[in-house]
């Protein structure tokens, strides 16, 4: 795989707060580099309780971000779809639920969120992981410590 296709993916283990806790400070971080991203989750469903999730996380948090419901993709730093899409030119894709993109390439870099309590999750999260370091991505593996934060596990940069 050449270099331009190559995607960086980090893989997040989910062992102390649940995505609905630790999402919104990943895409904070996310917010802050003045970056862009899609959040690609596993059902329409999901995707509108994220984004009420997102709107109402902290009371005095502001996470700018829209899904189809709010329209306007090209303006949204974050894009919250069950879609494998790109409508607001993003360089970050963020997968929770499982969920998978054919155009892993498009991105610079992959957050693949995943409930470690769940371990079914956690047997398609290792499979994700064998695929894309087989393609050629670089892969890192994240764990929530006993705090929440996150601690570097593995890694197989290229």
């Amino acid at each position: 795989m050449s270099q331009s296709k190559r995607t960086n993916v980090s893989f997040y283990h989910l062992t102390k707060a649940p995505l609905e806790k630790a999402l919104p400070k990943l895409l904070e971080k996310v917010v802050a580099s003045k970056q862009r991203a899609v959040l690609m989750t596993g059902s329409p469903e999901r995707t509108e309780n994220l984004n009420t999730i997102l709107w109402t996380y902290h009371p005095s948090s502001f996470l700018p971000h829209g899904s189809k419901k709010d329209g306007f993709p090209e303006l949204q730093p974050i894009w919250l779809t069950h879609e494998d899409q790109n409508p607001n030119g993003a360089k970050i894709l963020v997968l929770v639920d499982g969920a998978q993109s054919d155009h892993l390439k498009d991105y610079e870099r992959c957050l693949d969120v995943f409930d470690g309590t769940n371990e079914q999750a956690v047997k398609a999260a290792r499979q994700r992981w064998k695929s894309y370091k087989d393609s050629g991505h670089s892969v890192t593996y994240w764990q929530q410590n006993d705090q929440g934060a996150w601690e570097s596990k593995a890694s197989d940069q290229k």
